[in-house]
């Protein structure tokens, strides 16, 4: 059978449509998304008759080569021939080289794991665990952005005249606690087997395709006028470090991880966390990507979440983990756990990490394959973490370790990073 690049980069499945359209479409309900089978697979003949007739073209064009040499070699008259392969040359380079299909399956979501609850939205989803006991403060908390703009370090207004609504600028203690979060949260990431990069933070529209986030997410993205994209997370730039590979089994897990600055557009936000840094256009992340073997993805999604777990633990940071049901997962996973932290302010849980197993979603569209040792290719299980969201995680301890005098205690597991315990004003 003819493929074409494009139906390598981006296909889901078809073959999984074609032989359980009922579980398709079911997943898709889950979901809240509108595709259905039966369409899909209208489509998916139509293509597949397309690619008949580019097959009967390309072998009637070879079989006329071979009648024009020889009728050549004879002596012949091969006009008559010679005029049929123009024809057959003509039909071949007008053909399409993809199709309608191909566009629907680079926007249809992962379906989800059996394991994932059934649920519309954020309220459907299940608690797993909780650590730690929300502190009782002997006065009212102040938000995190009003402690640190009496602190003298965090600053929205000047931010705002030289970048815009949704900006922010650190500075003295406050950014020095920015740097040892980043440097601590990487240490967690290498105690545990991941290998630190450094990667472009700034890639071309194929490694937004492969790791999903094109064309779906097109419009939460920054791109510059020569079509680069601004990396929305490091996922993008570490999944795309093993694209188009075929690894050895015995290689894998793959670990890495990455502290960037993360940029988006968050254009379905509007009127929510216009206040602070919750939901800002630039912020940090350390991430956590695992590339692995279908048999030990699930393994290693608990693995790669409990390390988000162990980085609130040793802050001391009141968290809980929650199960994403089927309507809130994100586009590329087909299971997602989400950490959420404490944060008083808000008198609620706000999310600071994120954990998915994508399956071989992202692998499919990348080409990220790997070979068992009796020569079998497989593609790849693709996972992504935060580990943390750094931004939030600053908010956390500004809220959770303030004091009634406006200064904020560090964590103790913080403190061989920092020079003070304590951050007070100017």
């Amino acid at each position: 059978m003819v493929t074409t690049n494009y139906q390598l980069k981006f296909m889901l499945d078809i073959k999984l449509i074609r032989e359980n359209p009922e579980k398709f479409d079911a997943a898709m309900q889950a979901r809240g998304a509108d595709f259905k089978a039966v369409e899909l697979l209208k489509l998916d003949e139509e293509k597949r008759r397309k690619i008949f007739e580019m097959q009967e073209l390309q072998a009637r064009r070879n079989k006329l080569a071979q009648e024009i040499a020889l009728v050549k070699k004879s002596g012949g008259d091969a006009s008559v021939l010679l005029s049929e392969s123009k024809e057959v040359n003509a039909k071949l380079a007008s053909a399409e080289t993809s199709s309608e299909l191909d566009e629907l399956l680079a926007t249809i979501p992962n379906i989800p794991d059996a394991s994932v609850p059934q649920g519309r939205d954020e309220n459907d989803n299940l608690e797993i665990t909780k650590f730690g006991e929300p502190r009782k403060f002997p006065f009212t908390p102040k938000a995190h952005d009003e402690i640190g703009e009496k602190l003298g370090m965090l600053d929205f207004t000047q931010s705002a005249l030289m970048s815009g609504a949704r900006f922010s600028t650190l500075s003295g203690k406050l950014a020095q606690l920015e740097r040892a979060l980043s440097n601590f949260m990487l240490d967690v990431a290498l105690e545990n087997g991941y290998t630190e990069v450094s990667p472009p933070n700034i890639v071309k529209s194929d490694a937004m395709r492969f790791s999903g986030q094109l064309p779906k997410f097109a419009e939460e993205a920054f791109s510059t006028a020569d079509g680069y994209w601004l990396i929305p997370t490091s996922e993008v730039s570490l999944v795309n470090l093993v694209a188009k590979k075929i690894l050895a089994e015995a290689e894998l897990p793959l670990r890495f991880t990455a502290h960037t600055a993360c940029f988006r557009r968050e254009a379905g936000s509007a009127g929510k966390d216009t206040r602070g840094m919750i939901r800002q256009h630039q912020f940090k992340k350390v991430e956590l990507v695992s590339i692995t073997t279908a048999e030990a993805s699930n393994v290693e999604h608990e693995r790669m979440t409990n390390i988000s777990c162990e980085i609130l633990r040793r802050l001391e940071l009141p968290f809980r983990k929650i199960l994403l049901c089927t309507g809130d997962m994100g586009f590329c996973s087909q299971k997602t756990y989400d950490v959420e932290v404490w944060l008083p302010s808000q008198n609620k849980y706000r999310e600071i990490s994120s954990c998915s197993n994508c399956g071989d979603f992202q692998a499919r569209r990348g080409s990220i394959k790997y070979k068992t040792k009796d020569g079998k290719t497989h593609f790849a299980h693709t996972l992504n973490g935060s580990a943390l969201a750094v931004g939030r995680t600053l908010i956390a301890i500004l809220e959770n370790y303030q004091n009634e005098d406006g200064s904020v205690s560090v964590p103790t597991a913080l403190q061989k990073y920092f020079p003070t315990k304590i951050i007070a004003a100017f």
